[in-house]
């Protein structure tokens, strides 16, 4: 299967720039996997779509506002870190920009000296690996510092940091958002679990692979980037009940379907577990476990469209896509939702 089969023209002005004021005002476009029929609706009817023994299951990650921008210290020189992986307490794993003005021994501060990072180590990637310097709790520091790492095809400025965050976002360690959950309210998950639709709970943290192009024309030869999980038993437990009642298993975004589809044994049942996945989902793929989808639109040819075109079809994904493009649906990260069912 080639790349360029999940091509699909996006005009620049349908990229959603901004988050609606309403989370769950958004628009939602419904797909019957099977037959590829289309309703269009807005997201909060999402409550009466889904039933009494149907079990969502939702990614708690958090975003790290992990984008820092500072100074060289002996020079002055603007750099731009943006972190990527914790390997100690003060240790991380960064890109750097520009990399030529972070050298092993480059000393960068931030915040008038409130915080300084030496680099200690360039990877064979170009990542580096820097060394944190600071008086204090380095959470505190960086909620104060540090700037929300936004997606490339993102230029607005965000003045709310917590419209990238869901509203039930708990473990911090994302590069980006869970952003299928973006639309979610507090007021929507009450009336989910009143009418007696189980909420399942798992951590993907998500990493800037996500945002990485497919490069090869043979998708096969693709290697995705790999992910930090963990589900616990109580939460495993509330999936396998709800599959053994007969209820539907809905994620919410292509992070939940990973690592569901990750941990599931080959009857569908999870247990207690936590690791690194770097699977890759495309048409082929034999779901273990997930039934249904929610999801945001996602960019062309990119390894998400390829994850959604496996639990319906290519054909239907794209027909559904052609038809968001027509309706002047809103795209990607802060955009309009669609619920494969």
């Amino acid at each position: 299967m080639l790349k360029s089969d999940f091509y699909f023209d996006l005009p620049e002005e349908l990229i959603a720039q901004v988050p609606l004021e309403d989370r769950s005002s958004s628009r939602l476009m419904v797909l019957d996997k099977e037959n590829g029929k289309i309703e269009h609706k807005v997201f909060k009817d999402i409550v009466d779509m889904l039933d009494s023994g149907d079990c969502i299951v939702i990614n708690e990650t958090k975003v790290l506002p992990a984008r820092l921008i500072g100074g060289r210290k002996d020079t002055g020189t603007r750099v731009e870190i943006l972190l990527l992986k914790r390997n100690s307490d003060d240790t991380w794993e960064c890109i750097v920009y520009p990399g030529k003005k972070a050298r092993v021994g480059h000393v960068i501060e931030f915040g008038d000296g409130l915080l300084e990072a030496e680099v200690v180590n360039v990877l064979e990637d170009g990542n580096r690996i820097v060394k944190f310097k600071y008086d204090g709790i380095f959470e505190e520091i960086l909620d104060k510092l540090g700037e929300m790492p936004l997606p490339p095809y993102i230029h607005e400025k965000l003045e709310d940091k917590d419209r990238y965050q869901t509203v039930y976002a708990k473990n911090e360690g994302s590069a980006a958002a869970p952003t299928a959950g973006l639309h979610f309210t507090p007021e929507i998950m009450e009336k989910l679990e009143r009418k007696g639709v189980k909420i399942a709970r798992l951590t993907l943290h998500v990493g800037l692979g996500t945002f990485r192009p497919v490069k090869a024309e043979d998708i096969n030869e693709h290697k995705m980037h790999s992910e930090f999980y963990m589900i616990d038993n109580e939460n495993a437990e509330i999936i396998n009940n709800a599959r053994k009642k007969g209820g539907r298993i809905i994620a919410v975004g292509t992070t939940s379907t990973r690592t569901l589809e990750s941990i599931a044994d080959e009857n569908g049942y999870l247990k207690e577990a936590s690791g690194y996945t770097d699977i890759f989902i495309y048409p082929g793929y034999k779901f273990k476990i997930v039934d249904c989808l929610i999801t945001n639109f996602h960019l062309p040819e990119s390894t998400l469209i390829m994850l959604v075109s496996a639990l319906s079809s290519r054909e239907n994904v794209l027909k559904a896509y052609k038809e968001a493009v027509e309706e002047k649906y809103r795209f990607f990260s802060f955009g309009d939702a669609m619920f494969i069912k």
